[in-house]
């Protein structure tokens, strides 16, 4: 049963952002590179894959809403993590992980 189905979104929302964190650091180490830091990670991901346009513009908006969710989700005891949000993120990190397959298929 997923963190969804138990009515635990803010779970949920931490393990959309971490799979779309290690889908990305799975892409960089094609490179290889990597860093010690999550805003590391994405900023170079940002800068070298989606300003270059190897993945598409709104892809890095997503990843962004993302890292805030997570954050206040694991951070922020104020915080009412919903269900429709949960869903939005995991639709994300679907949508990250299966842009990020066919890239790997094709380098």
């Amino acid at each position: 049963m997923s963190m969804l189905e138990k009515d635990l979104y803010k779970a949920a929302n931490n393990r959309a952002y971490y799979s779309v964190f290690h889908t990305i650091d799975a892409v960089l180490a094609l490179e290889p590179v990597a860093f010690k830091r999550h805003k590391d990670t994405l900023a170079y991901f940002n800068k070298n894959y989606v300003h270059s346009e190897k993945f598409p513009r709104e892809i890095g908006c997503k990843i962004a809403k993302l890292e805030e969710i997570r954050h206040k989700s694991d951070y922020d005891d104020f915080y009412i993590a919903s269900k429709e949000e949960a869903v939005k993120q995991i639709e994300t990190a679907k949508v990250v992980m299966e842009l990020v397959n066919t890239y790997v298929n094709e380098f």
